[in-house]
């Protein structure tokens, strides 16, 4: 039997783009078109059935659930703030408060506003600024009612997707912008975190929770030769830890969100630094069990992700951590065996505040469209029939006990 604290946070996790539907004004709508992508449509409605949702929330004994702001929805032409989106994340907001669950808000989840994609995106250096007008108008409004704040959602995956291997929109596959984007990126976060503190200080609030959603993988060598263990060094610092250790540096971390998936098996068979970066195994050395989208599963990797940690200090938050399965079976278990990894690394001094599961729901799973399923909640998306996962059932009774019965 393990353990958790009584105050530990519980729930899952969903983003605006990809449950809510007819996000019509962000920069991946019509990309989808361009792109002969399945298109989100109407996503699993959750706009609209955002209350229902948060009663099965509340049924599963969620004490948190961590949600994003669809920017394009507050601000669906530049300079032009829509109060009716931002009273409609109020509302929402308070629909969780009012069940006695914990908001943790998303400013960026990887979508953009068309205009803020048609200006250049986050290439171009005003990025930062609009950036932060928008934060600004979002953070007013919401403070009284939201104590954590993760700024950005994975800037390492989007600037590589997006810009590097030009998988997402814009498809730009350029390492200049890669290298543009991740700066601009690294600071809109230090200086949203400095203007939601400055706001929280003017309007006399408790002073907030500001952090990031930080991509990890556990990066493991095939075997323990010297090209294998350098590779491996390199990129636990490049991939894993280069953008908390300059936040930190920054002391713009109040705690750090980690979302864990997968390993990544390095095996090199050059001393270029490509290889040295880049190259992956290629002979099935080591096999798992993966999930449907290919992805190794390995829970004994997130105790070693977080352990890495431990030199900031800082509270820890599973901001995402989930499976995509036609067995439910199998969710189950990798949630078990994954919040016993947790918990291993709390036995060794890393302190872990909450775990939020990816996903609440089955969702629009970006540029894999709506095949991969992740939720704890199925999703008829032809009747937008709810239906509660059994898995999520046995995730309530952890929420509700603290205890995982090993």
């Amino acid at each position: 039997m393990i353990q958790f604290p009584k105050n530990f946070y519980w729930g899952a996790a969903t983003s605006s783009y990809q449950v809510e539907g007819n996000n019509v004004n962000a920069d991946w709508w019509p990309w989808e078109i361009q792109a002969k992508k399945e298109n989100s449509g109407q996503a699993c409605r959750h706009y609209e059935l955002y209350e229902q949702d948060f009663d099965l929330v509340k049924s599963l004994n969620h004490n948190a659930h961590r949600l994003s702001i669809e920017w394009s929805r507050i601000e669906p032409r530049e300079g032009e703030f829509s109060k009716e989106a931002l009273q409609h994340y109020i509302n929402v907001i308070m629909a969780l408060r009012l069940r006695g669950i914990e908001p943790m808000v998303t400013l960026h989840h990887f979508t953009n506003p068309i205009w803020f994609a048609a200006s250049g995106g986050w290439v171009n250096s005003v990025s930062v600024k609009r950036f932060l007008r928008y934060c600004d108008f979002v953070t007013r409004a919401l403070s009284p009612h939201v104590h954590f704040w993760f700024t950005i959602n994975e800037p390492t995956v989007y600037f590589s997707h997006a810009y590097l291997w030009g998988m997402w929109p814009p498809q730009a596959k350029s390492f200049f912008k890669t290298k543009a984007v991740h700066d601009h990126l690294n600071k809109a976060h230090i200086e949203g975190y400095r203007l939601i503190h400055k706001i929280y200080k003017e309007l006399n609030l408790r002073t907030p929770s500001v952090g990031i959603a930080h991509h990890m993988q556990a990066i493991v060598g095939c075997d323990q030769g010297l090209k294998n263990r350098l590779a491996v060094a390199m990129r636990v610092q490049l991939y894993n830890l280069e953008i908390l250790d300059h936040l930190a540096g920054q002391k713009a971390l109040d705690f750090i969100g980690v979302n864990y998936y997968s390993r990544h098996l390095v095996d090199v068979h050059s001393w270029w630094i490509g290889n040295l970066l880049m190259e992956t195994c290629k002979d099935n050395h080591h096999p798992l069990k993966k999930n449907l989208l290919g992805w190794d599963i390995y829970p004994e990797g997130l105790s070693t992700v977080l352990l890495d940690l431990k030199k900031y200090n800082l509270p820890v938050i599973i901001s995402e951590n989930g499976i995509c399965t036609t067995d439910d079976n199998e969710r189950w278990e990798y949630i078990q065996t994954h919040l016993k990894s947790v918990h291993q690394a709390m036995d060794q001094g890393i302190y872990v505040a909450g775990y939020l599961y990816w996903s609440l729901m089955d969702n629009f799973e970006w540029a894999h469209g709506f095949g991969p399923r992740f939720g704890l909640i199925g999703i008829d998306y032809t009747t937008q029939q709810r239906t509660v996962r059994e898995s999520a059932k046995k995730f309530a009774q952890v929420c509700k006990t603290g205890i995982l019965e090993a």
